[in-house]
């Protein structure tokens, strides 16, 4: 964050292009921008990459995903519910996280994770939800208060493809909210930190 803006990297979305949790996503990571943060989107089309494989050669694609994450200051994770769960596009996608285990920040560590799930009905939404806490959890990543889950049975959409539901628009603001102020409230800890090691040294 040498430039005083958070990088934010958002991965969600489907095959499908401008699916619900592709423009679900969009919508919190332009809340981001407008909070001063600089953003980065990993959509269906970009996570598209081959199934995870420990040691094996990477894709240019697999290359720049991991390369995004290593830069994040923060993460935002919107993933549809595919028969209860995660689907295999954001679960293959948060596998390759394993090529971080070896770095100075491990895996998610030290990072806010917003996470949304996006369902044709309540029930999916809140398994979905679930297992992307526990599997943030495990990726020693820190999930934010606010989650958010979107019935995309609702009309939460308007016309020209945006939220134009008043209570999902507010919470997935709150989200993008917390986990820009997350980044920006660690950036000033690590400052505090290295400044405090200086003059322990100079003394």
């Amino acid at each position: 964050m040498s430039d005083g803006k958070p990088l934010i990297v958002g991965l969600g979305g489907t095959m499908t292009a401008n699916s619900s949790s592709e423009r679900v996503l969009r919508h919190v990571l332009s809340a981001c921008e407008a909070s001063g943060a600089k953003t980065l989107c990993f959509d269906g089309q970009a996570l598209d990459v081959p199934m995870y494989g420990y040691g094996t050669p990477r894709t240019a694609k697999a290359a720049a995903l991991i390369d995004g994450l290593r830069a994040a200051d923060g993460i935002i994770i919107a993933s549809p519910g595919y028969h209860g769960t995660v689907s295999g596009l954001i679960k293959n996608a948060l596998d390759y996280v394993e090529d971080m285990s070896r770095d100075a920040r491990p895996y998610f560590e030290g990072r806010a994770v917003g996470l949304i799930s996006v369902a044709a009905g309540w029930q999916a939404t809140g398994t979905t939800l679930a297992t992307l806490r526990s599997i943030v959890h495990a990726l020693r990543g820190w999930p934010t208060p606010m989650a958010v889950t979107v019935n995309s049975v609702m009309p939460v959409f308007g016309d020209d493809g945006t939220v134009s539901d008043a209570t999902l628009a507010k919470q997935l603001d709150v989200l993008a909210g917390q986990v820009v102020g997350f980044a920006r409230m660690r950036a000033l800890d690590d400052l505090a930190s290295a400044v405090s090691a200086a003059e322990t040294q100079e003394g």
